[in-house]
């Protein structure tokens, strides 16, 4: 098989290279001086199983169009089969009408991915599950809980001394499998959004005093939910405030005000490269989980068994999750 990359997030594809000890296909990425994109592939990749690894996360359009442009560049040179691994999906936010005259953006995406001769999509904690019906062809939603679950309970944040918490009803069903992998109660942020981005919290269901609260959630994107959500935890009696996402957005001063409010700690993967440093955000690794689930497909052994152990057998399968740092070293390419 091949894996390809372009400029979204190349450290964590020469991750997953390291952990299938295979180098990257040599491949370059360009601009014309109007910006265009340029794509050239300077291997042989005729009859190949091949994986073009590349989030669309900022800036989503220069990335959304790399992708497109590799994705053509791979069928016109008649690839076997073409793979899009995705681990952080743009657009998923725009996944339904909620007034007239709106765009379903992410089924365009979808579209567009597809039309451009991906053949198959591996993708990490989508925004909305019903994003995998905007495909034709197989979706692999994966996840990353067992990754962060099994670095909180490294951290010994477990059992009665948590409380998991949702911090909207939406995400109840990925908060439920956090405390059920990590035995503890749940608790539930009820909140209104008087405008896009902007939320404010209006109750919390569940017992949170003198408890550790674990925020879960599947993306971080301003940030202000979850400083609003820290506040109000804390005035219930939560003894300390931990949020953890799959995708650090971070837009705009979302690390400012995490900086300033009374969250301990923020801990993401790197579906999306690290761009600002705080002492108060982490990033783990996701590259094994992605490097099993494109060892599986190669050879067309069921993906969904990754996840489908209970929790004691998960614990004691998943190794300690790792930071950016402990990453293996890969050359470039």
């Amino acid at each position: 098989m091949k894996l390809l990359t372009g400029n979204s997030n190349r450290p964590l594809a020469e991750a997953i290279c390291a952990y299938l000890n295979l180098p990257l296909t040599k491949a370059s990425v360009r601009r014309f001086s109007d910006m265009e994109i340029f794509v050239e592939i300077h291997e042989n990749v005729r009859g190949e199983d091949v994986f073009v690894i590349q989030s669309t996360s900022y800036p989503a359009n220069d990335n959304l169009m790399e992708l497109l442009v590799t994705l053509d560049a791979l069928k016109r040179a008649s690839a076997r089969r073409i793979t899009a691994v995705i681990p952080y999906y743009g657009y998923a936010k725009q996944d339904k009408k909620t007034k007239g005259r709106e765009p379903i953006s992410a089924k365009l995406v979808a579209n567009m991915i597809e039309r451009a001769g991906a053949e198959r999509i591996v993708t990490l904690d989508l925004h909305a599950a019903q994003i995998q019906g905007f495909f034709d062809v197989p979706v692999d939603n994966l996840m990353a809980a067992p990754t962060l679950c099994n670095h909180l309970k490294n951290l010994n944040l477990q059992g009665d001394k948590i409380v998991v918490v949702s911090p909207d009803a939406g995400g109840v069903p990925r908060a439920e499998l956090f405390a059920k992998r990590l035995k503890s109660n749940l608790a539930v942020i009820i909140k209104r959004r008087p405008e896009p981005d902007v939320s404010e919290v209006t109750h919390i269901v569940g017992d949170v005093e003198g408890k550790i609260a674990v925020v879960v959630d599947d993306m971080i994107s301003t940030g202000g939910t979850l400083v609003k959500a820290a506040e109000a935890l804390r005035k219930k009696g939560a003894t300390d405030v931990f949020t953890l996402a799959t995708h650090g957005i971070f837009a705009g001063d979302a690390i400012a005000q995490f900086e300033k409010s009374e969250i301990n700690k923020v801990i993401v993967t790197n579906t999306i490269p690290r761009m600002i440093e705080s002492t108060k955000v982490e990033h783990l690794t996701i590259a094994q989980i992605l490097a099993d689930a494109i060892k599986r497909i190669t050879s067309n052994r069921s993906v969904s068994e990754l996840f489908a152990a209970d929790d004691a057998e998960t614990a004691d399968q998943t190794p300690p999750a790792r930071s950016e740092s402990e990453l293996p070293i890969v050359a470039a390419v």
